[in-house]
């Protein structure tokens, strides 16, 4: 059971282990683009190119896909991203349970974006944790766990592929141990727990009183969605790269304080934060150094929330 981009390689390495893949269980396909054409999720597509059946649910509470599920009679069910809560009788199906690869060191960062989360808290490093499922939260016992570190340069778009290789890889090793018996499910422990709850759009609004590193630990977790955003007067600006600077600045939050060849030099509540690469409406991503050619900026305006 998986859904994303971030589920295609746990279920690659299932099809290349000597596990026996009876089907897979995806969301439904959905519109995307400007075009809003309906687009398979990419667990579908490669089923489908290895010739597995696949289930589409649009609620997973029925005795109708609980009957679809039973029929394939599973005696495991892994789960990666599915982006659905399983309940008791789903739970109950396998007798073997069911194990979901988790992106995060658990009890660290439970919940729907624990990679994005990582890299907005500052963390430097992460990892993969496979757990039988409960119907908590990611509040199941842990079987494997490992580390990955995350890189200075790490946004939560190159960092998420890393994880979902390293999490194939250790889904295959926990099924053949707990077919080999040497696997011991390990309780978590409460108090060490964190969430990492599902973004919105709206969280990509920047915040220019927080610090300069706080900022760009934020622009990096929030790369490639929903990406960080400002506002000069009504102009919307996109911000995909930044570099914070220690330099202090007596200047208001939210101020150009300078520019550069090279970037836009903001005043943070702690610190400068030198905007790298920018995106406006109806253009594409571009570094500043091309937007500055084309667009008057200035020493003193204020970026900020949109203007009434």
């Amino acid at each position: 059971m998986g859904t994303p981009d971030f589920a295609v390689p746990s279920l690659e390495a299932l099809l290349r282990s000597d596990n026996q893949v009876v089907g897979v269980v995806t969301q439904p396909d959905r519109p995307k683009g400007r075009g809003q054409h309906l687009m398979p999720p990419p667990v579908k597509l490669v089923a489908e190119r290895a010739g597995i059946p696949v289930l589409q649910p649009l609620k997973i509470r029925t005795p109708e896909f609980l009957a679809a599920l039973s029929a394939w009679k599973p005696e495991l069910i892994a789960v990666t991203a599915f982006g659905r809560i399983l309940h008791a009788p789903i739970l109950r199906l396998p007798p073997r349970g069911c194990v979901n690869v988790h992106g995060s060191l658990l009890p660290k960062y439970r919940g729907a974006a624990p990679v994005q989360w990582a890299v907005i808290n500052g963390e430097t490093e992460t990892g993969i944790t496979t757990m039988l499922m409960d119907e908590g939260m990611d509040t199941g016992p842990m079987l494997l766990q490992e580390k990955l570190a995350i890189l200075p340069e790490d946004t939560a778009g190159t960092l998420a592929p890393r994880l979902a290789k390293l999490g194939g890889r250790l889904l295959v090793e926990t099924i053949a141990r707990l077919k080999a018996g040497t696997l011991t499910p390990q309780k978590q422990d409460e108090t060490e727990a964190t969430m990492a709850p599902l973004l919105k759009k709206e969280d990509g609004l920047m915040d220019w009183t927080m610090g300069a590193q706080a900022l760009a630990n934020r622009v990096r977790g929030l790369s490639p969605w929903p990406g960080a955003y400002t506002f000069l007067s009504a102009e919307r600006w996109n911000i995909w790269k930044v570099v914070p600077n220690a330099a202090s600045s007596t200047d208001k939050p939210g101020t150009i304080v300078a520019m550069t060849k090279q970037s836009i030099i903001v005043a943070t509540g702690h610190g400068l934060l030198e905007i790298l690469e920018i995106q406006t409406a109806n253009s594409k991503r571009m570094p500043v150094a091309q937007f500055l050619a084309g667009h008057r900026v200035a020493a003193g305006l204020q970026l900020g929330t949109a203007a009434p």
